[in-house]
This record gives C-alpha cells, sequence and structure tokens, in this order.
C-alpha cells in the first residue's frame, strides 16, 4: 500500500454498538479513500452482534483499522472520547458506524482546509434509508457557521465534520448519550472559531428507524438540555435558539 506520509495523518473517530449489519460497508468507505495518510479508530460500546468479528476481519487486511473494546456499555460520547484520546492524527474526522463517506471526501475537504488554514469544515450530505437505498435528498449547508448561529440551527452533520487539532487543541465531548457532537462544536466555536462548508454532498447520511438519531423528540428534548445545562443560556434566550431550531430542522426536511 502505497502512503504518501508527507501528508498530515487523521484520526477517523468511530463508535461501535450492535453495527454488524452497516460496519463492514462503513468501514470499506474509509479504505476506498483517495487519501490514504489515515487510522480508523472504533470502540465498540460492548456490542453483543457479530461487529467485533467484522471488525477483526477488516483488522486483517488493513493496520490502519484499530480496534478498541469498552468493558461496559458508555455511550457514544465515552466511546468518541476513548478514540479521541488515542488518535494520533493532527487531522480529527467522524464517522458513524452506520453511515458512509463518498471515495474524495477527505481528499476534498483537507485540501479546502489546507488551502484556507480552516480549524473547522463540515460538508453538505445525502441522505439513504435504513437498507442503502439512496432518498435522492441532499441537506444543503450555509457558507460557514459561528456560535450564534449554530445555537439557531444545528445543520452541521457529524459524519460530515473535520477539525484541525494544531487549531482547535484536544477536544472531548460532553458525557451525555445523544447531541454530544452539537455541544462539542458548540464548545470550539464559543473560542472564536467558526466553521466553513464544503458545499460538494461528500458523506451520506443513513437513516435507521428507530435509532436515537432518528427521533426527533428525543433530539429536540436534548437540544434543550445543551442549551440549559451545559451552555446555560437564559430562558428567554434558549426559548428563542429552541424555535429557531425547531423551524430550520422542519425547513431542512421539507426542502431536502
Amino acid at each position: 500500500m502505497n502512503i504518501q506520509t508527507d501528508e498530515p495523518l487523521v484520526s477517523v473517530i468511530t463508535p461501535v454498538y450492535n453495527a454488524a449489519k452497516y460496519i463492514g460497508k462503513s468501514i470499506e468507505s474509509v479504505m476506498d479513500q483517495t487519501y490514504q495518510n489515515w487510522e480508523m479508530i472504533l470502540v465498540d460500546d460492548m456490542s453483543t452482534d457479530q461487529s467485533i468479528e467484522i471488525i477483526n476481519e477488516y483488522m486483517q487486511k488493513d493496520k490502519r483499522i484499530k480496534l478498541i473494546q469498552l468493558t461496559e456499555n458508555s455511550g457514544a460520547a465515552v466511546a468518541r472520547n476513548t478514540a479521541l484520546d488515542a488518535a494520533e492524527g493532527r487531522y480529527i474526522a467522524f464517522l458513524d458506524s452506520d453511515d458512509l463517506w463518498k471515495p474524495y471526501k477527505l481528499e476534498k475537504q483537507l485540501a479546502f482546509m489546507m488551502k484556507n488554514q480552516y480549524a473547522f469544515t463540515f460538508t453538505a450530505y445525502e441522505l439513504m434509508d435504513q437498507d442503502g437505498t439512496p432518498l435522492d435528498k441532499t441537506i444543503s449547508m450555509p457558507d460557514s457557521i459561528d456560535y450564534k448561529g449554530l445555537l439557531k440551527n444545528t445543520i452541521i452533520g457529524c459524519l460530515t465534520v473535520i477539525l484541525d487539532r494544531e487549531q482547535v487543541g484536544n477536544v472531548r465531548m460532553p458525557n451525555i448519550r445523544t447531541r454530544q457532537d452539537f455541544a462539542l462544536w458548540l464548545s470550539i466555536l464559543k473560542k472564536g472559531h467558526r466553521a466553513y462548508a464544503v458545499h460538494e454532498p461528500l458523506s451520506i447520511y443513513r437513516i435507521v428507524e428507530g435509532s436515537i438519531s432518528s427521533n426527533k423528540l428525543q433530539a429536540a428534548k436534548r437540544n434543550w438540555y445543551v442549551y440549559r445545562k451545559i451552555e446555560k443560556l437564559n430562558l428567554i434566550y434558549a426559548s428563542w435558539c429552541f424555535m429557531n431550531y425547531a423551524y430550520t430542522a422542519i425547513k431542512k426536511r421539507v426542502q431536502a
């Protein structure tokens, strides 16, 4: 395998829990990247299916794939933070165990970041159903977004994000069961960074029926929790942000 080691290392962060049905395709979408200098750190959160066996098969094929097994079920935040602690790359990318990247994802997004010296980027993404059938829907992005903008519009898809740790530092997610990625983005932007978008859809988000992320009511509750308990917004401002979030969430789904 010819890896250009003069290119910066990208650490791909993937939490895994009972993902046997999808994890192989997700790993393959990383292996198929045109940008070759990456490591994929998968953290298994006590899966009870065949996830670990499948990951082990891919580890035999590619030494860039690494597995960490948690000893108790702890949630996606702990799994991601465990991977972040083990990551060796300058750049951090996120890919959940049921989502996919397009082959040029890392190459195009990293070129965009390095050309402009951006610390935080994200991209548009496409949607597929739980069986992998394209839904012919693309979630488009604003050119960029800051802290106040993200409070009102939770548009950034975790599977699309790349961070430059030389600029944002060593980051960690708050230990909450859902929306920990949203809270992390806020913490970075609150320091004065701005997130910039690649408008080309370079990732594919899988809509899995019954998943935590597909439960819009729970997502709304967790957003409110982030506003009040983590960001400590006052009731009036939190309510204003929440109304804007709800409006843009509905608009995003209708226009997709």
